[in-house]
């Protein structure tokens, strides 16, 4: 099988975010997904298959576990299918996921990702939260999967160097904290800590602004935003509100491909 990498929002190579993209021509074992995950080492791997139709089935994994949403693969996965001519740039593609149907659509470079809006609640948050995280706390938000920390100050999140021990014991697996920007560049910014699922820090998080997005579109009253994600490799995404759905926006650059055998 046909097997990539791709850095995702990005237009620079080894910035942005890495992905792996697996093209399956047969459906694989639980176990497969997990050790190809596994060996690949990234914050997430892609496994595309096509359907009957024309449309695919997508799914994602971290190094230890599947998850249920991730934009920096879903973005990767586009990226090669249009770039290695499986489909043409034309062609806007379907993926059936665990988050139900994902749509993308190429235009002059730029790829829109079409995700659903997640809500989030108001928390008291947790007291290993507390600890792990530095900085002037001024909102905790949650939903099942994630914690959203608004803070005071961009500068605190830039410069945060959290306990990734403390962060195992929190209740939510996902940590993302974010501030306002005063850079021109961009309106918010935003880091997301994972280390429960394998991952310390993911350097650009596209389903983290489907929390954000929705988030900073209320407190400054607008419909499109910039988001940056304040990691060491760094990157932008495009946000635009449509309803209950995140439009995602960025660009990707392939570093690798060759073939996976098993």
């Amino acid at each position: 099988m046909k097997m990539y990498i791709i850095d995702s929002f990005t237009e620079e190579k080894f910035r942005g975010n890495p992905a792996a993209v697996t093209i399956c021509t047969h459906k694989l074992s639980e176990r497969e997904y997990i050790n190809i995950s596994g060996e690949m080492n990234l914050s997430e791997t892609a496994f595309v298959r096509k359907r009957d139709g024309g449309e695919y089935d997508l799914r994602w994994f971290t190094p230890s576990e599947e998850i249920n949403l991730c934009g920096h693969a879903t973005l990767a996965s586009a990226h090669i299918l249009w770039e290695k001519q499986y489909e043409s740039k034309e062609t806007k593609l379907t993926f059936h996921s665990k988050s139900g149907l994902l749509r993308a659509s190429y235009d002059k470079g730029w790829i829109t990702l079409d995700f659903p809006s997640i809500k989030l609640k108001h928390s008291e948050g947790d007291e290993s939260l507390f600890k792990a995280i530095p900085g002037d706390i001024e909102t905790v938000l949650e939903n099942e999967l994630s914690y959203l920390l608004v803070l005071k100050d961009e500068n605190q999140i830039r410069e945060m160097k959290p306990d990734f021990d403390l962060l195992w014991k929190t209740r939510r697996k996902d940590i993302i904290v974010t501030a306002l920007s005063k850079s021109t560049d961009c309106d918010f910014v935003s880091r997301d800590f994972c280390p429960a699922m394998g991952i310390n820090e993911d350097p650009v998080t596209g389903s983290a602004h489907c929390c954000l997005a929705p988030y900073w579109s209320g407190i400054l009253d607008r419909k499109e935003l910039i988001g940056y994600q304040a990691s060491k490799r760094g990157g932008y995404v495009r946000c635009e509100i449509e309803g209950d759905r995140v439009l995602l926006k960025g660009k990707a650059c392939t570093v690798l491909s060759g073939d996976i055998t098993l």
